[in-house]
């Protein structure tokens, strides 16, 4: 299955400055870029449960135009968790215990599903007053729309419009407009094969979306098509290389897909071709999330509802 957060961390590190500036500008404001710098996963233990946390991204700064330093956390997070608020608050103690610095905490929701509004703080109340409220941000993606970011040069929304909320009929376009946009950042090559090979993890083509794919690249200068397929041809020489990692996903992909869709027709009658359609053209971890929700729904009413949530 993709490695979601390899990828996260992998992206978010190499352009951690630019995720700022992107999301968070009042906070790259106020970062010395040149003293940035990652620190090692923090491992803490839960005791009690029998468990083991690491934290994803610890950064280092010093604060603009002083000597203080303070640390940024971000987590990244790929599917709904119970209790995350309590788990951000625990790192912040842990991490504030042993660096002693201020902290900066984030929170990056990456997955398609469920879209409601995550929240953002941790309480602890009585009858009478709060007596702590922990605060962190939040970038919760799947809440964006990747149109907003079509005019922000940044190779942090070139690779993070694939992850935002798109309709299954745009993933052509949007592929196409994350390429464009990384041609006119003009990065290095190891830079670039890094967002291409994002975007295509999480824009993963089917034949017929291939077809809108070329049709829509038909219609852009030809300086700029060269040069989006010469991005192209990088990731697949690329893909050639992990071909049999690749070929096992996709198989398993298939396997789900199909299970899916035989549990569906058996509890619901044979679906629509446009129900099926849109079932297969979803990406695999909206797969995942399927087959976890699939269990919940009472006829194919519900089906179609978180369909059309999901896109």
């Amino acid at each position: 299955m993709t490695d979601h957060d390899r990828l996260f961390k992998e992206l978010l590190t190499t352009f951690f400055i630019e995720f700022l500036e992107l999301f968070l500008p009042e906070v790259a404001a106020f970062v010395e870029p040149d003293s940035l710098v990652a620190l090692d996963k923090e491992l803490f233990s839960d005791i009690a449960l029998g468990e083991r946390y690491e934290t994803d991204i610890l950064m280092q700064s010093r604060f603009k135009g002083q000597e203080a330093w303070f640390l940024i956390h971000l987590e990244t997070q790929s599917y709904r968790e119970a209790e995350f608020e309590e788990r951000m608050f625990r790192y912040f103690i842990q991490l504030y215990l042993k660096y002693k610095r201020p902290i900066y905490p984030i929170a990056l929701f990456s997955y398609d599903y469920p879209l409601r509004k995550e929240p953002n703080n941790f309480r602890l109340d009585f009858p009478h007053k709060s007596v702590l409220e922990f605060r962190y941000d939040v970038i919760q993606l799947n809440r964006f729309n990747w149109r907003d970011y079509l005019n922000r040069p940044n190779p942090v929304a070139s690779a993070l419009m694939a992850k935002m909320r798109i309709k299954p009929k745009d993933r052509p376009k949007v592929k196409l407009e994350c390429l464009r946009m990384l041609v006119g950042l003009k990065l290095n090559p190891a830079k670039e094969q890094l967002i291409s090979g994002f975007v295509d993890t999480y824009l993963n083509l089917n034949e017929i979306e291939k077809l809108e794919y070329r049709a829509e690249l038909e219609q852009i200068l030809p300086v700029e098509k060269e040069s989006v397929m010469q991005i192209e041809t990088s990731w697949k020489r690329e893909g050639r290389v992990e071909g049999r990692t690749e070929g096992r996903i996709e198989g398993q992909m298939e396997g789900q897909l199909k299970t899916i869709l035989v549990q569906l027709n058996y509890r619901f009658g044979k679906l629509t071709p446009q129900l099926e359609e849109s079932i297969k053209v979803l990406p695999a971890d909206q797969l995942e999330n399927l087959s976890l929700a699939l269990l919940n729904f009472q006829n194919s009413t519900d089906l179609e509802k978180w369909l059309e949530k999901s896109a």
